[in-house]
């Protein structure tokens, strides 16, 4: 098999010139919905044209995540929203989607196949639909994961959390100063279904889930969808719409398949490429969102995105701050871990957080600096591993 090996740093300006990303927007999130997940859909889309003034036929393209959407797709949305779609695309990878859809219909922009199009993730999570996930993951899986007893992601992430605290020391402790300080975040969010301050005794104390994870190590399934749009810059700026660069954006599948274990990412491979589209470095990064359905991925992201050398991960967590006062704040809505996780939109979170930080909507967890945003992201676990990551550097218009 093949090693994945970095890819080399691409010296080309401005890959994204001319592309606008604005209108962050989030359908609240709810535990448990009766509703369909087209039904989240529909009230992002209206957000949009909401939040942006814009009529329904200026969207002329659309970018979907959804676990819960089938028999419905992308194409028969169309016609129960009534909508007139130049382009589209429906993308299956998981909490790597965000990032994804906004590199494609970037893509397309340029290309001018669409000229606004909607990035929406949306899902819904109903008395039956996050056990049907279960199971569904189990039998996509069964031949690897069953002889293990494995039931779903907590225990594929357990498995992975216990050979990362083996390999490089890292402790409970050490995951929870990030559980603890994403929860004092989202004590600012609106929009996040658990908010009451968590303390390290708390954190300690919490239920066993799959050893070593505990309750607060584990992402809480709900309903709810996020969006933004991907449009012209000429447009954005006619519209009076205040909106982001994108410095850099990456995308990897598989990587490092020979990795008995997987402690490290496509992140690793893809870094020199995306900081060299945006001319920046680890040093230049105001803050990051990054997927966190459980916290050893958030820390094989620092590592893996150059904020620190791999295995250096828990002394990097023992030595920062990730409050919004701290010296590097990450997922300042609270994350997954603290907002929830309402499906394939747990993967838009994060770069809607980051959309509203440098465009300065983000209300009381405003930061002062939010210059440059790093957003990342993972997703479709199978077997052992996630199989899709991506990252993607934002920047205000002005900066």
């Amino acid at each position: 098999m093949a090693h994945a090996t970095a890819t080399p740093a691409i010296a080309r300006p401005a890959p994204y010139d001319g592309v606008a990303v604005a209108v962050p927007v989030t359908v609240p999130y709810v535990r448990l919905s009766d509703d369909g997940a087209a039904a989240f859909v529909a009230r992002a889309l209206a957000g949009l044209l909401a939040d942006s003034g814009l009529p329904r036929q200026a969207v002329d393209g659309l970018a979907l995540s959804s676990f819960t959407l089938a028999p419905d797709s992308v194409v028969t949305l169309t016609q129960q929203l009534g909508l007139d779609m130049r382009w589209l695309e429906q993308l299956p990878m998981g909490g790597a989607s965000a990032v994804i859809a906004l590199r494609r219909a970037a893509r397309a922009v340029q290309a001018g196949d669409a000229s606004v199009i909607a990035c929406i993730g949306a899902d819904t999570n109903g008395p039956a639909s996050f056990r049907d996930t279960l199971a569904g993951f189990s039998r996509f899986a069964r031949d690897a994961v069953l002889p293990y007893a494995a039931g779903g992601p907590n225990a594929s992430f357990a498995l992975i959390t216990a050979a990362y605290m083996r390999e490089y020391g890292a402790t409970r402790e050490d995951f929870a100063r990030l559980c603890i300080a994403q929860r004092a975040n989202a004590a600012l969010n609106p929009n996040a279904l658990l908010r009451a301050p968590l303390t390290l005794e708390a954190y300690l104390a919490a239920r066993p889930i799959a050893d070593p994870l505990c309750l607060y190590d584990c992402v809480m399934p709900c309903a709810g969808a996020d969006a933004f749009l991907v449009m012209d810059a000429a447009r954005a700026r006619a519209a009076g719409l205040p909106h982001a660069r994108i410095l850099g954006a990456v995308e990897r599948f598989h990587a490092y398949g020979d990795d008995p274990l997987p402690l490290r990412g496509g992140w690793a491979a893809e870094r020199d490429t995306l900081y060299a589209m945006a001319g920046l470095g680890p040093a230049d990064i105001d803050a990051v969102q990054s997927y966190d359905d459980y916290p050893v991925i958030t820390l094989m992201q620092f590592e893996d995105l150059g904020f620190c050398a791999k295995g250096e991960g828990p002394d990097f967590l023992r030595r920062h701050d990730f409050s919004l006062g701290g010296d590097l704040p990450t997922n300042t809505g609270g994350g997954q871990l603290s907002a929830g996780q309402a499906g394939a939109a747990g993967g838009y979170l994060g770069l809607v957080e980051g959309l509203r930080q440098v465009l300065g909507q983000a209300g009381q967890r405003q930061l002062a600096r939010a210059r440059h945003m790093l957003v990342s992201g993972f997703g479709l676990m199978n077997y052992d591993r996630g199989l899709c990551t991506s990252a993607a550097i934002l920047a205000g218009a002005q900066a």
